[in-house]
């Protein structure tokens, strides 16, 4: 009798241990999984005012950076959006423009959450931006957009980019003018 107890004492201890044992591995394959997360800021800038908004932007997320450059670069000139002729204006009139890009993000797979940036241009988003989103498959990833303007908010911006990646989560477009490194981290925060 007391050796059946005995046993029984001993196989409900390996049980408990196993079970812990499965919940430590649960909780280590968790934390795994959340370190594993990978963000990337990716963004087009005109001026260097995005640049500068990315840039603050990828430190408060811990994010990988890139720039979206394109294969023939803007001039002074092809910026002009008072020219009916310049670059940027025939571009933006033409809603399927998709001006080419230099590089392309190694393995962009590894990422989960994918910051986009730009300047806004006549009340949308560059059509630069929808060549760098159709350049992957972005089916459940996290987009966010975020922009920097002179003076006007997003416009249609999402109606012409969400074709692009359709797939992909949206979230709604952000200013980023004048947003400090702390608010910016709230806001980072505030998408998990």
């Amino acid at each position: 009798m007391k050796i059946k107890k005995l046993i029984l004492t001993i196989a409900a201890c390996c049980l408990a241990i196993n079970a812990m044992a499965a919940g430590d591995n649960q909780n280590k394959d968790e934390e795994m999984s959340n370190n594993s997360r990978k963000t990337l800021v990716a963004y087009f800038s005109a001026t260097g005012t995005t640049m500068e908004a990315a840039a603050k932007l990828a430190k408060a997320a811990s994010a990988d950076l890139f720039e979206i450059v394109p294969e023939v670069p803007y001039t002074p000139a092809d910026l002009n959006w008072r020219d009916k002729k310049s670059r940027s204006t025939l571009e933006m009139e033409n809603k399927s423009s998709r001006p080419a890009i230099a590089s392309r993000v190694e393995n962009m797979e590894q990422y989960d959450t994918v910051f986009v940036g730009y300047p806004i241009w006549w009340y949308i988003a560059p059509t630069i931006i929808n060549t760098f989103l159709e350049q992957y498959d972005l089916t459940g990833k996290t987009i966010v957009p975020f922009f920097t303007s002179g003076g006007s908010g997003a416009g249609e911006t999402m109606r012409y980019l969400k074709p692009s990646a359709p797939g992909a989560n949206w979230v709604e477009p952000k200013n980023l003018n004048y947003m400090g490194e702390g608010e910016m981290k709230s806001w980072v925060e505030s998408l998990k």
